[in-house]
C-alpha cells in the first residue's frame, strides 16, 4: 500500500510540474529551435527525463533543472544535426573520409578545440561564399536550415533533381576546399 501512495505522489508531482512549467518551457524551447515539432519533441524528452529522475530521486530545484535539461536537449539536437551535415559533406566516395568530429564535438571543451571549431566554421562559410548563388542557397536551405528538397522546389519553381544536382556540386566543392584545412590540421 505504501508504494501505491508513493506512486500517486510522484504522479501528482509530475502533473503539477507539467501544469506549472509546461507553457513557459515550450515557449523557451520554441525560441531556440526551427520548428514547433522539434520543440514539442524536446519537451516530451524533458518530461520523460523528469519522470525517470523522479522515480529514482527527488528533484530539488525543479524549474532550474527543467531549463538546464532543455538547454542540453537543444544542444544535443543541434549537435546531431551538425554531425549529420558533416557526414554528408565529408563522406567521400573513396576510403579517405575526413573526420572533423574529434575537434568539433570533443568530450571536453578546451581553448584549442574552441579555436579549431571556430576555424572550421569560418572556413566552411568562406568556402560557401565561393559557390555560385544557386548551389550555395540550396546547400544552406537543405543542410543548415533543414528545408526538404520538395519545399525548396515549391518555393523556387526549380525541379527537385536540379536542386539535388546543385547541392551535389556544392558538397564536392566543400569537400575539396575543406580537405585542405583537414590536411593542415592533421599533418
Amino acid at each position: 500500500m505504501l508504494s501505491y501512495t508513493m506512486q500517486e505522489e510522484k504522479n501528482s508531482y509530475l502533473l503539477k510540474t507539467i501544469h506549472k512549467y509546461g507553457q513557459g518551457l515550450l515557449s523557451f524551447i520554441r525560441g531556440k529551435v526551427r520548428s514547433d515539432d522539434d520543440a514539442e519533441d524536446i519537451l516530451q524528452d524533458i518530461w520523460y527525463s523528469l519522470s525517470t529522475v523522479v522515480n529514482t530521486a527527488p528533484v530539488e530545484q525543479t524549474g532550474a533543472w527543467l531549463y538546464k535539461v532543455a538547454r542540453n536537449k537543444i544542444t544535443d539536437k543541434y549537435r546531431k544535426r551538425s554531425e549529420s551535415l558533416l557526414s554528408d559533406v565529408f563522406s567521400e566516395d573513396d576510403d579517405q573520409e575526413m573526420d572533423y568530429s574529434s575537434f568539433l564535438f570533443p568530450d571536453a571543451n578546451t581553448p584549442e578545440t574552441e579555436f579549431l571549431r571556430k576555424l572550421f566554421w569560418e572556413q566552411l562559410f568562406a568556402a560557401l561564399k565561393e559557390l555560385p548563388d544557386e548551389q550555395r542557397q540550396v546547400f544552406i536551405w537543405q543542410e543548415l536550415e533543414d528545408v526538404p528538397f520538395q519545399e525548396i522546389a515549391e518555393q523556387t519553381g526549380v525541379n527537385v533533381q536540379t536542386l539535388v544536382s546543385r547541392k551535389r556540386y556544392a558538397v564536392l566543392h566543400l569537400r575539396k576546399r575543406l580537405r585542405q584545412l583537414y590536411n593542415e590540421l592533421t599533418d
